[in-house]
């Protein structure tokens, strides 16, 4: 099979990236020819506001791009990761023009929402979700704070409600949890189009023994990750666990100065990911104390791969992932104390903590391996080619 993978590529590198990237190389392992087509946000800086606007609707270069490689050689499917903002939905129609079925993988919340997270002013925030002009998403300046440029992602996405892009143009939409097939959904897409397929990890980065006495957080440091949360959670503990906290972002200075008063708080910034599999196998379990909804929660996943069972958020997606008193708990979304409460309860049973790891494993064994991500996305991919 030839599949020809369309991506818009942003400056930082993040978790959306290595996702496509992993099913990139797992196709290629697995046989399959992938071609792949991206831009780069580093083109931004190059283009007036207008010109990036009028792309962000409809770019006519990407439209002829895609239309000259499915035309120089045969493709079996067009597989569209991310199109925003510089390659535009119109590659749809270009696949649709030469008779190739296309698939989606929302790997965010922008088709419903111009700042893509549900979240704003450090809250959640579904004021946009199933309204044909996201008006409030426009007034709020949600996309990078600028209400042009969030004009610009709500025309984008009135223009292609108009023409009814999202239920006429794709083939098959895949969602990493049901929770964001729930979302979008509400949102006005297709109910029989969506299916869900999760992330994986891979290659097997093999179990770790949790002995190594404390917990860890892995992730960017910001309001919508739940930092506020982890570290007042930390205030709260009776027991000084220690606490190591991987990642960088806009609130590393305030953790900064937080772990100076803390001394059982370690932050260690950014770490190669083989380093952070050895950290991640020898915590007693990780928290993922995300605020928003995420649209899934790779970490979490990573964390079940080396038997280390996570204390999340209840809320969206992580919340899917979790199983609680299973695989880990789960606390009240935003409560500090709750989150102590439960880093308390696990530390008061070591047994149950026990056979959460052997849980969390077999989780990951179960519904996360490359072997089982590769078959779900050959059922699709043959979906797609029978509509």
């Amino acid at each position: 099979m030839r599949i020809l993978s369309v991506h818009n590529r942003y400056q930082i590198r993040g978790g959306e990236d290595e996702s496509r990237q992993a099913e990139e190389g797992l196709l290629r392992e697995m046989g399959h020819e992938v071609e792949v087509y991206e831009e780069s946000n580093d083109r931004i800086a190059t283009m007036n506001s207008l010109a990036l606007a009028s792309r962000t609707i409809w770019s006519q270069e990407a439209h002829q791009i895609i239309k000259q490689r499915l035309r120089k050689q045969t493709h079996d499917i067009v597989h569209v990761q991310n199109f925003f903002p510089l390659i535009s939905p119109s590659v749809y129609y270009a696949a649709k023009d030469e008779g190739v079925p296309i698939v989606q993988t929302l790997r965010n919340y922008r088709l419903l929402c111009p700042n893509a997270l549900f979240f704003r002013d450090g809250n959640i925030c579904e004021d946009c979700l199933g309204k044909f002009v996201p008006l409030p998403g426009v007034v709020h300046g949600c996309y990078r704070e600028n209400r042009i440029a969030s004009a610009a992602v709500a025309s984008m996405l009135m223009v292609h409600r108009t023409l009814r892009t999202w239920t006429k143009m794709v083939d098959i939409y895949i969602t990493l949890t049901e929770f964001a097939r729930q979302k979008f959904i509400v949102g006005g897409f297709p109910a029989n189009k969506i299916v869900v397929k999760s992330n994986f990890v891979h290659p097997d980065p093999k179990p770790g023994q949790g002995k190594g006495g404390y917990a860890l957080f892995v992730g960017r440091l910001s309001v919508e990750k739940g930092l506020d949360t982890l570290v007042a959670a930390w205030k709260h503990l009776q027991i000084k666990l220690p606490l190591k906290i991987i990642g960088d972002g806009p609130l590393a200075e305030q953790l900064a100065e937080d772990t100076k008063k803390m001394p059982h708080i370690e932050w260690l910034g950014r770490k190669p990911m083989s380093e952070v599999y050895n950290l991640m196998g020898e915590a007693m379990f990780l928290i993922f104390p995300s605020n928003w909804y995420e649209t899934f929660g790779r970490v979490a996943v990573e964390a079940f791969a080396k038997g280390t069972p996570v204390i999340a958020a209840d809320i969206g997606a992580i919340a899917e992932l979790v199983d609680h008193q299973r695989t880990g708990l789960k606390f009240i979304p935003g409560n500090p104390k709750d989150l102590a409460a439960k880093v308390e309860w696990l530390l008061a049973h070591p047994k149950e903590l026990s056979q959460m790891r052997q849980e969390a494993r077999s989780e990951y064994e179960t519904k996360y391996t490359a072997k089982h991500n590769y078959y779900k996305l050959m059922e699709i991919y043959e979906l797609a080619r029978s509509n």
